[in-house]
């Protein structure tokens, strides 16, 4: 029953059309440390880069891929309030009004978008058991999972703090396949036009539940920020919705 709930349906036709419009007029992408993906199903975390991350992965990913989506995102209800508070909330105050109707304007797209792409649902109450058993049935099926875990705090000049739940899909994982999951950070630089990925990192099944996921979170941002780090000097796209002005370098002044 699982595997025909979760049956990929054929996108709609307004998506396909507004998705060749994306790829004609988006940034084309060009993909740095391919060879660190093995071949099996991954679980790819990265930096979120504001909506590059989502696009970029939909449109150049050099592997099958689904992409995890928060929930608030593909429901016509919560949309407003999500996007506001996530997009634009950091912006001036007098500018709220604008963005405020902005929030349910983009809604239909939102809605056009994200419920006809390869994506999968994140809740962040007890249905995330269901975001985490589907990521592991599709994973069986041969396809990798794309997840962006930050969230706005702890902002270190290329990613903010990681949420560490997406580590549990490495212990469904196991339970199903018996194999260890395989985490492999990537880094997307718009300004560079670049899809990084860096040297891929195993889980422990034998490992507690807490510490592991610690432990992956923590080994997985420290490589993404070490791949931004070694690139040639660029502006970073953070997660924090800062005014452009606000944005830095992937190295620090000290560096040079």
């Amino acid at each position: 029953m699982a595997k025909k709930r979760y049956e990929k349906k054929r996108p709609s036709v307004g998506y396909r059309i507004v998705k060749a419009l994306i790829r004609f007029f988006y940034l084309k992408y060009k993909t740095q440390g391919a060879e660190n993906i093995p071949d099996e199903p991954v679980i790819i975390v990265g930096n979120h880069a504001q909506m590059h991350g989502p696009i970029a992965y939909e449109l150049y990913s050099p592997v099958k891929r689904y992409t995890w989506c928060i929930n608030e995102m593909t429901e016509w209800k919560l949309i407003p309030s999500y996007a506001f508070r996530d997009f634009w909330s950091m912006k001036p105050k007098w500018t709220h009004p604008f963005y405020r109707v902005l929030s349910y304007i983009i809604a239909p797209l939102a809605i056009l978008l994200l419920n006809n792409a390869d994506t999968v649902p994140v809740y962040r109450d007890r249905r995330i058991v269901t975001t985490l058993r589907l990521s592991a049935e599709l994973m069986e099926q041969g396809n990798g999972i794309v997840i962006f875990p930050e969230h706005a705090s702890g902002f270190d000049g290329v990613t903010c703090d990681f949420l560490d739940g997406f580590a549990d899909l490495a212990r469904l994982w196991y339970k199903r396949t018996g194999k260890a999951a395989c985490f492999v950070p990537a880094y997307i630089a718009p300004k560079l036009r670049l899809i990084c990925f860096g040297e891929p990192l195993r889980s422990d099944p034998e490992a507690d539940a807490a510490s592991e996921r610690a432990r992956i979170a923590a080994q997985l941002r420290e490589r993404i920020d070490a791949i931004a780090r070694e690139l040639p000097e660029h502006t970073v796209v953070p997660y924090l919705n800062l005014p452009k002005k606000q944005w830095p370098k992937n190295r620090p002044a000290a560096d040079g």
